[in-house]
């Protein structure tokens, strides 16, 4: 076998070795393929930021950081760190950015672990309402360890209550206020949000995992001039690899956020996967990349009105990022029902607890749904209303196999005319 396999060999050599895998991935691939990807927080990588995935640069130790690593021969480790910062505080305007993270979860732990003690007080919003659990779930380690108050969103526009926040805040004074989530589908008032925050005397922190996209596009505000501390992933609206976990901060407490990643929450980073990020970054920063930003919004709101012309309820009656939540107990059981019944026609979402939702999260009552993906294979505004509508028939047509039978031959004939990624985006060729 030869020391380096293109990626076909490589494909050969595992059929050859491990058929059951080899097989296994074959079919997913097929699936994907032939299946209409709606969960948010899913979308497919770029192909310029997969190609240093489990490249050459996975085989080196990075404990630490550039210049400051606890191992020797890793300058050229060193370079792309640094250029992935500087890409980042380019990007995005920020003083300072960590990119170590293993992922977003572990990005929020670490904010955790660098900037509060123990038994401190934390605002952050339910997780019933939009929040994230790494925002202190009683399941999660921020829910076990900090004293964690929480607001939601009001029953009359079932968006933040900027009033209750504010009143939580003057009443609780906790000395960190966390605002975005995973599940909100509508703009957050950061300027508000400072206010409080500077009102009390305490950090604000914005998740920003599934928005960063459409940030980075410049297709809605960005939190980086009020925040203290911003965190994301990269495999969402992003379009970068999944398992990364990226840290903006103010220059004050980056000595902090940095120990709170190093060695508060993990050890060395995965050096092919910081290369990957840092390919990203420069992407984002192409005309190109804020055209398909542009398009995943309009894509989201195609996909709202086509839903909502089925008769279906949206939460907060619309969108203005990635992402809907559909109430679906007017014609399921259940979100599960509902998740199951469209990945039965080849549509798949995912269920998800809405606001004020009398059913536990295993069954919950809406489904979340989104258009990176789709936006990545290349489908727009027309064929994107034309799902909306097709998630509609499907739900109102759980007891007719013939109706389904035609939903499911209308999705195969939309993922017929898109590859996994579009020409449209593809910076690097084929």
């Amino acid at each position: 076998m030869a020391v380096e396999l293109g990626t076909k060999e490589r494909i050969d050599f595992l059929k050859k070795f491990d058929p059951e895998i080899a097989e296994l991935l074959e079919c997913e691939a097929e699936k994907q393929k032939k299946t209409i990807g709606l969960i948010a927080s899913e979308n497919v990588a770029s192909p310029l930021s997969t190609c240093l995935e489990g490249s050459i640069f996975t085989n080196k130790n990075t404990e630490g950081y550039p210049g400051k690593r606890y191992v020797g021969g890793t300058e050229n480790e060193d370079k792309v760190e640094v250029l992935a910062i500087e890409r980042l505080k380019k990007l995005f305007g920020c003083d300072h950015a960590n990119v170590q993270s293993g992922n977003a979860t572990i990005a929020n732990s670490a904010v955790f672990m660098g900037l509060l003690k123990p038994g401190d007080t934390v605002l952050s919003m339910a997780l019933n309402d939009g929040g994230h659990l790494s925002h202190g779930a009683k399941f999660h380690f921020s829910g076990k360890f900090y004293n964690i108050v929480q607001y939601g969103v009001s029953q009359e526009n079932e968006q933040i209550d900027m009033d209750e926040v504010r009143n939580l805040a003057r009443k609780y004074h906790p000395k960190m206020i966390v605002c975005g989530g995973s599940a909100y589908p509508r703009l957050i008032d950061y300027v508000e949000f400072r206010k409080i925050a500077d009102e009390i005397g305490a950090y604000l922190w914005v998740d920003a995992a599934h928005i960063i996209g459409l940030i980075a596009g410049k297709v809605i505000p960005s939190p980086v001039p009020y925040a203290d501390v911003v965190t994301f992933s990269t495999q969402k609206t992003l379009r970068g690899p999944r398992g990364c976990g990226v840290i903006l901060c103010k220059e004050e407490w980056k000595d902090k956020i940095d120990r709170g990643v190093f060695p508060g929450m993990q050890g060395g980073p995965k050096a092919d996967m910081i290369a990957a990020r840092a390919v990203l970054f420069k992407e984002c920063m192409t005309p190109q990349y804020m055209e398909y930003q542009k398009q995943v919004l309009k894509n989201s709101k195609a996909l709202a009105e086509g839903c909502m012309e089925e008769g279906l309820k949206l939460v907060t009656n619309g969108t203005d990022n990635h992402l809907s939540l559909v109430k679906v107990t007017d014609l399921v059981a259940s979100g599960r029902e509902a998740e199951l019944l469209l990945e039965s026609v080849g549509i798949v979402t995912n269920k998800n607890v809405i606001p004020f939702d009398t059913l536990n999260s295993s069954l919950t009552s809406g489904i979340r749904i989104g258009s990176p993906l789709m936006t990545t294979r290349g489908a727009k505004e027309e064929e994107m209303k034309r799902i909306g509508h097709l998630i509609g028939i499907t739900l109102k047509s759980k007891d007719d196999p013939g109706k389904l039978e035609w939903v499911k031959k209308e999705v195969g004939e939309i993922v017929e005319k898109y590859p996994m990624f579009s020409d449209e985006w593809n910076l690097g060729g084929e």
